[in-house]
C-alpha cells in the first residue's frame, strides 16, 4: 500500500440486525498474506444484503457488520503471497470472498462456493458499502480496462447467480426453458444471459410493463400469472412441441413457483431454484410424477471464480446490459426502504467516490 494512503475510510455500519445503520469512519482492512486491498469506485446493492441486515436467514452474520457483496475498484494493496495481480489491476468482489482451497469442493473444481469454510462478503467478513475492500485474490474478478465499473457492479452477484443457474438447467441452444420471476432484476440479467447462451425463452411473471420489458429483452413468450387460467397448461403451450420446457429457473421468492415448475417442465426437464422465499419455505412435488417423468429438481447458488469471470466476459463484449440508478453511500438505508416497498426499477448501484 502506499505511504501516501488514507488509514480510515468511510463505511455503512450495522451492529444488531434491524438495527441503526450509520455512516462511520473505520480503519482500512489490512489484507492477509493471499488477498489483494481493492479500492472499490462503485457497489451494486442486492436483497441479500436487506436480508443480512434483517437476520432473514439462518446464518449468523458477522457483527459489526459493513454489508454488499457487488463491488468494484481497483488494487491498490498486495498480500505478501499474491503473484498474479498488480497494482492498478480492476477487479469486482462478489459473494464469496474466500475459501480454503483444500476441501473436496474447493478442489473439484467449478463448485468452490459450496466450501464450508467459505467467507461471505457483506456476511461473515466486511463486504463493500465501505471504500476499500479485501478479498482473497483467487476469488476476485478480473474486469477489462474499457468496462464502466458503474454499470457491471450488479454482475458480481445478480449476473453470475443466474448465469450459473442457466447453465445448471442443462438447457441446450435452440432448447427453450421458462423463467419465473423474468421482469424483476435478476429476472432481467437472466432474459439476457439465456439469448447469449442461445436459448429460447417463455417469461412468466405479471403486468403489461413486465410484460413489454421481457419481450424487448428476448423473450418468445410471456404468461402472466396473475390473469391465466391454467399457468401450468399456458407454459406448456407456449414450448414449440407442447410437450414444456427443456428447463425452469425459479428467481422469484415464493414457494408456488417451484411447486408450479414441477409440473409444466417437460419429463427429462430440470427445475433450477434460485430465489430465496424465507426460512422454512419449502419446495413440493408429486413423487410419483418426478420419479415417472424423470425431473431433477436443483438448487443453485451464486457461482464459481469461471462462472463469473464468463458472466463479465459476456456484460465486456457488450452482450448484456443492466438499467441502474446511482446513489451515493449515506443513502443507503433509503435504498433498503424502497427495497421493502418495491419502488426499485433496475438495480441500484453506490458512487463509493463521493
Amino acid at each position: 500500500m502506499s505511504s501516501h494512503m488514507s488509514t480510515t475510510q468511510k463505511a455503512q455500519v450495522f451492529q444488531s440486525n434491524g438495527g441503526p445503520i450509520k455512516l462511520e469512519t473505520i480503519p482500512l482492512p489490512v489484507p492477509k498474506a493471499d488477498e489483494v486491498l481493492v479500492h472499490l469506485k462503485y457497489t451494486g446493492v442486492c436483497h441479500t444484503d436487506l436480508h443480512a441486515w434483517q437476520g432473514d436467514w439462518p446464518i449468523v452474520t458477522k457483527k459489526p457488520l459493513v454489508g454488499g457483496h457487488e463491488g468494484v475498484g481497483e488494487i491498490v494493496g498486495l498480500g505478501s503471497g499474491v503473484h498474479n495481480y498488480h497494482l492498478g489491476d480492476k477487479v469486482g468482489i462478489k459473494w464469496i470472498n474466500g475459501t480454503c482451497g483444500t476441501c473436496t469442493y474447493c478442489m473439484h473444481g467449478g463448485i468452490e462456493q459450496l466450501c464450508p469454510q467459505a467467507e461471505l462478503s457483506g456476511y461473515t467478513v466486511n463486504g463493500t458499502f465501505q471504500q476499500y475492500a479485501t478479498v482473497q485474490a483467487s476469488q476476485a474478478t478480473r474486469i477489462p480496462d474499457h468496462v464502466k465499473l458503474a454499470e457491471i457492479a450488479p454482475v458480481m452477484c445478480a449476473g453470475v447467480t443466474v448465469y450459473t443457474a442457466l447453465k445448471r438447467t442443462e438447457a441446450k441452444p435452440g432448447q427453450t426453458i421458462a423463467i419465473t420471476g423474468a421482469g424483476g432484476g435478476l429476472g432481467s440479467f437472466a432474459l439476457q444471459y439465456a439469448k447469449c447462451l442461445g436459448l429460447r425463452v417463455i417469461a412468466i411473471d405479471t403486468g403489461k410493463e413486465k410484460e413489454q420489458a421481457c419481450r424487448a429483452a428476448g423473450a418468445e413468450a410471456f404468461v402472466d400469472y396473475m390473469t391465466t387460467k391454467d399457468l401450468i397448461q399456458d407454459v406448456k403451450n407456449h414450448s414449440p412441441d407442447g410437450f414444456g420446457p427443456h428447463g425452469a429457473l425459479i428467481v422469484a421468492a415464493a414457494e408456488k413457483p417451484m411447486q408450479q415448475a414441477t409440473e409444466y417442465v417437460r419429463s427429462d426437464g430440470v427445475v433450477v431454484c434460485v430465489g430465496l422465499p424465507g426460512h422454512g419455505a419449502l419446495i413440493k412435488a408429486d413423487v410419483f410424477q418426478t420419479v415417472a417423468r424423470m425431473v431433477t429438481i436443483r438448487g443453485s447458488y451464486v457461482g464459481s471464480m469461471l462462472d463469473a469471470q464468463e458472466a463479465v466476459d459476456f456484460f465486456a463484449r457488450g452482450l448484456i446490459k443492466c438499467p441502474t440508478q446511482i446513489k451515493k453511500l449515506e443513502d443507503l438505508p433509503s435504498v433498503y426502504d424502497d427495497m421493502k416497498a418495491a419502488r426499485i426499477t433496475g438495480r441500484i448501484v453506490l458512487d463509493l467516490q463521493k
